[in-house]
């Protein structure tokens, strides 16, 4: 059991650290997230209800193809990236991981080619959707362990400018290839191909790569810890994917696409809009962390840190934008047909709150390689998810999908901080949540004055209540509940 660290300038060192990691990091995610909100907007306009649903019905295809055959390699790639480069072996490493990804695809060919008829009745997709699918997960998951690879060589500014290239040529050559070709749904995955193509050889040469890699004899003795990691995170972020996508295809069976495409549009405006701007900092802390456990220094009071940090940034904005459900979603979604989708802010928002959250709570699992746990409360989540899902939709629709999804993920939250490891308990930050408690009470007054009728346009509401939150805030830290040094 590791003992706390009582030397602060430690501690400060590294916050510091971070912090210009996140400075570096940030553009990336700020446009990310600006480009996230324009998708929206943009696909809905250019798409009936019934192809955005089968872009997003083909978005999780794709993402439980990755999960299964791909991801996961890139994710041990960034956990053991260290370890190996202490030992100078990385030609070994590198070769081992890039064998066991072409390995893990050419695996799912075959098996998609042998039970592909059981994969269109599963998931209700077209044959040439789901052959594009295919196509498309070999870039995708170059595209993953590259990306790794730069956060593990702390590579920060070249990770934020492929994110900003990437993320806007798939937008443009998505809108040409609608426009011009009239593909549909199709020319959205056709851009997502030729866009990730040309980045994956920008990423080969920002990673330098080829410099380390030689192909060498596999060992078996550097494949094994590799799996015993990444397998079960394959396996729990295959239960995050049941908690989060599977409701798509309970609602494709039940509804069809037209309520899937409402289904996309609520998860468009939240999860990966969300999830972007608030991985800030654990795009940049993590790969730290991982280094300072790696040289046996306790790494409790910075998870601490940071968690209150992400509640701090996260909580209010997510309160405003359920509050104002109708006109979020009137601002991002240019098509009137998508406007029930408000429905399933508030349940998608707080459901993305409570599933960033364990980032935090379930890093403990990562770093003592217990990622089995992870699973098992993943998947326990996901189950009681999709047992929600079925149960609710048929009687309650839209609204059964929203209470299933912020279930199912306040359940993981809630099992990731009763199951702890010894010497990894996560220290809450009890003095930041004060201060928010705190600093909530003018917002809730300006908010009722607001229902009174002494508002404004509900955009100018929504960031008059943020900016008087953290103003407050500001001022609590500054004066009576200033952290002690």
């Amino acid at each position: 059991m590791m003992e706390f660290i009582e030397n602060r300038e430690v501690e400060k060192e590294q916050l510091k650290a971070i912090f210009r990691d996140m400075l570096k990091y940030s553009p990336s995610k700020i446009v990310g997230m600006l480009g996230n909100a324009i998708i929206v907007p943009v696909y809905t306009s250019l798409l009936s209800p019934e192809q955005y649903g089968l872009y997003s019905l083909s978005i999780a295809v794709l993402s439980f193809l990755c999960i299964i055959f791909s991801d996961w390699v890139g994710l041990s790639g960034l956990r053991f990236f260290k370890h190996h480069q202490m030992m100078q072996d990385m030609p070994k490493y590198l070769t081992t991981l890039v064998t066991m990804l072409v390995t893990n695809i050419c695996l799912m060919f075959v098996i998609a080619f042998v039970f592909r008829h059981n994969f269109y009745e599963f998931f209700h997709i077209p044959v040439k959707y789901f052959v594009a699918i295919l196509l498309l997960i070999i870039p995708v998951a170059i595209r993953a362990l590259l990306f790794q690879l730069l956060r593990a060589q702390l590579k920060s500014m070249s990770f934020t400018l492929s994110t900003i290239i990437n993320q806007f040529l798939t937008i443009l050559l998505s809108i040409f290839f609608v426009k011009f070709f009239h593909l549909g749904a199709m020319a959205l995955l056709l851009g997502m191909a030729i866009s990730i193509s040309l980045i994956d050889l920008l990423l080969i040469y920002q990673s330098n790569i080829l410099s380390w890699f030689k192909i060498q004899k596999i060992e078996w003795d550097s494949v094994f810890p590799i799996m015993k990691y990444g397998v079960p995170i394959a396996a729990t972020s295959l239960s995050a994917w049941i908690i989060n996508q599977s409701n798509k295809f309970i609602m494709n069976s039940i509804h069809g696409f037209s309520e899937v495409g409402i289904v996309g549009v609520a998860y468009g405006l939240t999860l990966p809009l969300l999830m972007t701007i608030f991985s800030i900092i654990t795009v940049a802390a993590i790969p730290r962390i991982i280094n300072m456990y790696e040289e046996k220094i306790d790494i409790r009071p910075l998870i601490s840190r940071f968690t209150g940090y992400y509640i701090l940034v996260s909580l209010p904005v997510i309160t405003v934008i359920s509050l104002y459900s109708t006109d979020y979603v009137q601002l991002l979604s240019s098509n009137d047909k998508f406007f029930e989708a408000f429905k399933l802010i508030p349940y998608f928002a707080y459901g993305t709150f409570f599933m960033a959250i364990t980032d935090y709570t379930t890093l403990q699992y990562h770093l003592a390689n217990k990622t089995y746990i992870d699973f098992i409360i993943k998947l326990t989540s996901g189950i009681v998810g999709v047992v929600l899902n079925i149960l609710l939709i048929p009687k309650y629709g839209l609204i059964g999908v929203g209470i299933a999804t912020l279930g199912a993920n306040f359940l993981y939250f809630v099992l990731s901080i009763i199951i702890v490891l010894p010497g990894l308990r996560l220290i809450f930050p009890y003095l930041t949540l004060s201060r928010m408690l705190v600093a909530s009470l003018p917002s809730i007054g300006l908010y009722i004055l607001f229902n009174k009728g002494y508002g404004f346009v509900p955009l100018i509401e929504m960031l008059s209540l943020v900016f008087v939150y953290y103003v407050f805030y500001w001022i609590l830290s500054k004066t009576i509940m200033k952290r002690a040094v």
